[in-house]
Formats: C-alpha cells, structure tokens, sequence
C-alpha cells in the first residue's frame, strides 16, 4: 500500500493518533514493534497560526519515527490552511525529522474539539469538511490524508458518498473510523460501512480501517472480511505497543505469538521510560509515563499497592528499582490481559 510515493508495504498496520499518549517515545517503540507508520498528537491550527511553542513542538519527530505523519484539527478555513503550510515545513519550525504526510483529523469526538466543529464536529458540515480538505491539498506538497468516521450520528452516516468527495479533492489515502461522533467509543465499531467504502468500485485511494481492533485475529479479519488496504489500531496499543509485532506475525506467518511475559514487559516499560527522559527530561518524562506503566502490568494479581508506588513516585532511580521489582517478583506470569486493553 502507498501514500503518495511511500511505501508502506503489504497489509501494513499503523498507529492511531492518540492526545497524550503518541508522544515521540511511544511512536518509537511502536516503530520497532512493526507498525507501518505513526502519527503524531493532536495538533491545534489555531494554536500553530498563534505561534505557541507548546503545539508548534508537537510536530517535532525524529528519523527512526519515519514514516510519521503530522495530524492537524481545526474548524476556520483560513487557519487550517497555514497550519497544513506550517506542518508541511515541520523540520524547520520544530526541529527533527518534520512529516511525512500531513493528516486531517475530523475524527476526534472529545466535546472540547467536536463541540467546536472541529474533528468529528465537522461530519455536520460536510461542504465545509471537503472544501477545506481541498484547499490543503493544493496548499502543500506532501500527501495529504484524512482520518474521520460514519457520520455524525445514526440518522446521519454519509460515510460511503462522503468519501468519494473526499478522494475527489486529492487526498492520498482515507481512513475511517467505524462509529458515529455520537457513539463516542461506546458499542461496536460498524465495520460493514467501511467496507462498503472499500469495495465501492469509484474508490481508488488506500482505505484504512480503524475501530475495535484489539488483538491480532481482528486485525487478521479486518484484512481477509472486508478486504482494508491497511488497519489503524488505537487504544489497544495503550500500554501494549508490542501489539504490532502480534499482528504482524499473524499476518505474515499464519500463527499467534505467545502473551509476553512479564519480565520482556518490564524490559519494554524500561525502554519506554528512558526514551521519555531522554526527550522529555525527569519532571515530564516521569508525569508522562504515569499513564502508561499501569497498563503494561495490567492483570497481575496484587499488584495494587505496587502500582500505586510505580505511579506516585517521582524518583528515577525508585523507579527502575520498582521495574526491577516487578521483573522478580512475578518473574516468566504472563497475565491474560490481551482482549482487556481499551478499545
């Protein structure tokens, strides 16, 4: 499958963006598990065309990331366009690597972003929606691609005659997220429809499938039932970025890897860890991966008071030693915790 002049290779398998998790560390460890590209946080246009340093860092990626791509949300014409044009010069303005591929989120259904008309808020506004993915797209120079979902609720899924329009503005490829805004991310992922969009003869550009996939046999399905060009996982990689080589080894060899067990876990969460001090240095870099460490260790039994040091502490060396812990006390457990991460 390609984006542009990317080649992302055969079934590829790539990671969602996520607000406050697909910092440039989790990216990177997602990477070398075998996800086929990434995407970064959120990124404001407005807080781009205001010039805050605090969005305008969000763009910085670093090489072994690539392919990468940088997600930008708005809802004002005018500002989306310069932030596409600001995305577009990344590694000038931010450092590192810069984008591969500039993304449109007018998926997100938070109510602090789709209660303002952006991300999945656009689905009320579906002129709005392809004019301003058009006028991106003549805007920059790399392949320009949008993430967004059925509709904005169950009266109104224009999913199927939405994505033509989309793919008429010069998109390179779609990806399609299988609820409504209203459904948030209650109730099953509608796969039916994205492959309605996927075998509609008028579509020619990558469909990507995202919802609900959670574990290497959906993934599998995805693929063989509705015929994706590529699958997007989300919030099951939250603390399992080891999901991609899952995946990727069903795919690619017919066979289901064993759970990890507990001490390849703390070898990964150590890794993970460093890389956030590294990029993010001891205050953020501890604060950061708070959200995360209880979810590599979902599932062990009495663990709660253990949890609740490796979350509170703000020591380095405290947590390394609790990690270090963790890999002795529950030694080769492999907790059955596979189908429990979010979805």
């Amino acid at each position: 499958m390609k984006i542009g002049n990317i080649d992302l290779g055969e079934r590829p398998v790539t990671l969602a963006p996520m607000e406050d998790v697909t910092d440039a560390s989790f990216r990177i460890l997602c990477r070398e598990a075998g996800a086929a590209m990434v995407t970064t946080e959120f990124v404001s246009s407005d807080g781009l065309v205001r010039d805050v340093q605090k969005t305008i860092a969000k763009m910085k990626t670093l090489p072994e990331e690539s392919p990468v791509a940088v997600q930008i949300y708005g809802s004002i014409p005018e500002a989306m366009v310069d932030a596409a044009k600001m995305a577009d010069r990344a590694a000038e303005l931010a450092g590192g690597h810069g984008a591969d591929i500039i993304d449109i989120n007018f998926g997100c259904p938070v109510s602090k972003i789709a209660g303002r008309g952006a991300g999945s808020g656009m689905m009320r506004e579906p002129d709005k929606m392809v004019a301003i993915t058009k006028a991106i797209v003549e805007a920059v120079d790399k392949p320009v691609t949008v993430k967004t979902r059925l509709g904005w609720d169950d009266s109104s899924k224009i999913i199927v005659e939405l994505a033509e329009r989309l793919q008429d503005t010069g998109i390179s490829a779609l990806t399609i997220h299988g609820r409504t805004r209203c459904q948030m991310y209650k109730g099953e992922a509608d796969w039916s429809l994205i492959g309605e969009v996927k075998n509609n003869p008028r579509m020619h550009i990558p469909i990507i499938g995202n919802g609900d996939i959670n574990s290497a046999a959906k993934a599998k399905d995805a693929f063989d039932r509705w015929g994706m060009d590529g699958i997007m996982v989300g919030r099951a990689s939250f603390g399992h970025p080891w999901i991609f080589t899952e995946i990727r080894h069903l795919l690619d060899t017919g066979e289901e890897l064993p759970p990890m067990c507990v001490k390849d876990r703390v070898a990964l969460a150590k890794r993970h860890f460093q890389l956030s001090l590294d990029l993010k240095g001891p205050v953020t870099g501890i604060f950061e991966m708070r959200r995360h460490f209880s979810c590599y260790f979902k599932g062990l039994r009495d663990f709660k008071d253990t949890r609740i040091k490796l979350v509170t502490s703000k020591d380095v060396d405290e947590i390394f030693g609790l990690l270090d812990y963790i890999a002795s006390r529950w030694g080769a457990d492999a907790p059955a915790v596979e189908g429990e991460y979010g979805l």
